[in-house]
């Protein structure tokens, strides 16, 4: 007796395209980028700290007391101070995944790997693919992304532990926020470029990142 034909069903176990050290590094990190422009919004936007005195001097009066100048910045430097001690912290966690993500670059394998992704999208556009230029383009945007923040990153801890920096403290600031602002800019072209791919040539793009995509192939 003849057995029915099965069509043998397709193997999603093993490693993924996208592993899911990456997946945890990406997610984390966007998570705590944010917290950190955040903290900056915070500071200089939605609280303006130095403009607080003047707002806690009429907040006081009208209360009946009143406050020396000197004391009314004092205030105002314990609110700065604590939202300084968020973004301390999350630059430090920041700086730790910095590392983590070093460490997930040294166990991809094959496919995973950035080298064998940017090496099929030169493939394709060799054979004419115009999304594939523009997936090169992207490719070097990520490696000009990590060492931006590897910047912002080591500038960061230099302030944070500027006693022993003092020679250096002001370049390192000035370095510091540019490369903030850089980081914005990317993150909002990543942005805008994601929701692209997933409306156009790429959907599925964003669900990829969450479970992994399609098996990988191994070197």
């Amino acid at each position: 007796m003849p057995y029915p034909h099965t069509t043998p069903a397709p193997v999603t176990g093993g490693p993924k395209r996208n592993s899911l050290g990456l997946r945890i590094w990406h997610w984390a990190n966007s998570a705590l980028v944010l917290s950190q422009l955040v903290t900056i919004l915070f500071l200089f936007v939605i609280l303006k700290v130095k403009s607080l005195a003047p707002e806690f001097s009429k907040a006081l009066a009208d209360k009946g007391v009143t406050m020396a100048p000197d004391q009314l910045r004092g205030l105002t430097r314990i609110v700065a101070h604590r939202i300084w001690d968020w973004h301390i912290w999350i630059g430090i966690l920041l700086s730790v995944l910095l590392a983590y993500r070093v460490l997930v670059s040294f166990r991809q394998r094959g496919s995973q790997r950035t080298a064998a992704k940017l090496a099929a999208l030169k493939t394709r556009a060799a054979q004419g693919d115009e999304e594939a230029h523009k997936g090169i383009f992207v490719r070097y945007m990520y490696r000009g992304f990590y060492v931006v923040l590897a910047v912002m990153v080591v500038t960061g801890l230099i302030l944070v532990f500027e006693d022993y920096f003092r020679s250096i403290e002001h370049l390192c600031k000035e370095v510091h926020e540019v490369s903030m602002y850089v980081v914005l800019a990317f993150i909002v072209a990543h942005i805008f470029g994601v929701f692209r791919a997933e409306v156009t040539h790429e959907p599925g793009i964003t669900s990829d990142m969450i479970h992994g995509g399609e098996p990988a192939h191994e070197a």
